[in-house]
C-alpha cells in the first residue's frame, strides 16, 4: 500500500461500487422496460466483438509469464487461434485451437 488511511481507501472502495451500480442501473433500470432504438441495437451487438480482444491482446503481445517481453509462440498460438476463428466461425473451435497451440509451443517445449 502506499500509506492511505482506511478511511480514504474505503471513500475510493464505495465511489467505484457507487459508480459501477450506476452504470449498470442506467441500463437495466431506467431503459429496461422499453425498446431500444434499432441503431443502438446494432451497435450493442459488437461489444463483444470489441471486448474479447482488448482484454487478449495484451496477455499475447506483452504476457506477464515472460515478464512482458514478447514471445513468438504466444504471437503464433494467438494468429492461430484468429486465423481458424476467421474461418470456421466457431468460438469453440478457436478456443480449442488457442489451447493447444499454447500446449505446443511453450509448455511442451519447456
Amino acid at each position: 500500500m502506499t500509506g492511505e488511511t482506511p478511511l480514504v481507501l474505503w471513500s475510493i472502495i464505495a465511489a467505484l461500487a457507487i459508480g459501477s451500480f450506476l452504470l449498470r442501473f442506467a441500463f437495466l433500470g431506467w431503459i429496461g422496460g422499453r425498446d431500444l432504438p434499432p441503431w443502438l441495437l446494432r451497435h450493442l451487438r459488437y461489444t463483444a466483438v470489441a471486448f474479447i480482444p482488448a482484454l487478449l491482446t495484451p496477455v499475447a503481445v506483452w504476457p506477464a509469464a515472460t515478464g512482458g517481453s514478447t514471445d513468438p509462440a504466444r504471437l503464433a498460438a494467438a494468429a492461430a487461434t484468429l486465423a481458424v476463428g476467421w474461418a470456421t466461425r466457431s468460438v469453440l473451435a478457436a478456443m480449442l485451437t488457442g489451447a493447444a497451440m499454447i500446449f505446443l509451443f511453450v509448455w511442451l517445449p519447456g
